[in-house]
């Protein structure tokens, strides 16, 4: 087999996706049953186009790999438009989001984007190339993604 021939060695005859996605976090979960641990996992995972359409999704199933693939399949639906000016966000945006609060503002032309790692994912994704934003309150990276999502789906064209 002819490796140069064949890009996708998985899957063949599934087409390439319009969407990239970024596994932002996975998380080990069990749970004591009289017949002992259960364990399962979750995964946070944030997909968009970067154009202007971003989604984010969590899944949970016993492995791992099946996690992350009900996590890509609700992303892909939870899609939302971003209006995106110049490679920027129209106006500065602070939100509250049950215990993080998230500050995004528009970047001067070619700053780039200075986020941390969750609001970094979602804004990367969907196409934004200069912002600058700071996570007040929670560490918690799905809280944080989460409020990122919210806050730029309030943005206005």
């Amino acid at each position: 087999m002819n490796n140069e021939s064949n890009k996708n060695f998985r899957r063949p005859d599934r087409p390439e996706s319009e969407f990239t996605d970024k596994v932002v976090e996975i998380k080990r979960v069990s749970k004591k049953t009289k017949g002992g641990n259960q364990i399962h996992f979750t995964a946070l995972v944030v997909s968009g186009d970067k154009k202007n359409r971003v989604g984010v999704g969590l899944g949970k199933a016993k492995s791992v790999a099946d996690a992350i693939q009900k996590a890509i399949l609700k992303s892909h639906k939870a899609m939302i438009n971003i209006p995106i000016v110049n490679g920027t966000i129209s106006a500065a945006i602070q939100l509250k989001f049950k215990g993080a609060m998230v500050l995004i503002r528009p970047g001067k032309q070619g700053s780039g984007l200075i986020a941390g790692g969750p609001v970094r994912a979602v804004v990367e994704l969907a196409g934004i190339k200069d912002v600058v934003s700071k996570i007040i309150g929670s560490k918690n990276k799905s809280l944080n993604v989460w409020a990122t999502l919210k806050a730029l789906s309030m943005l206005k064209k």
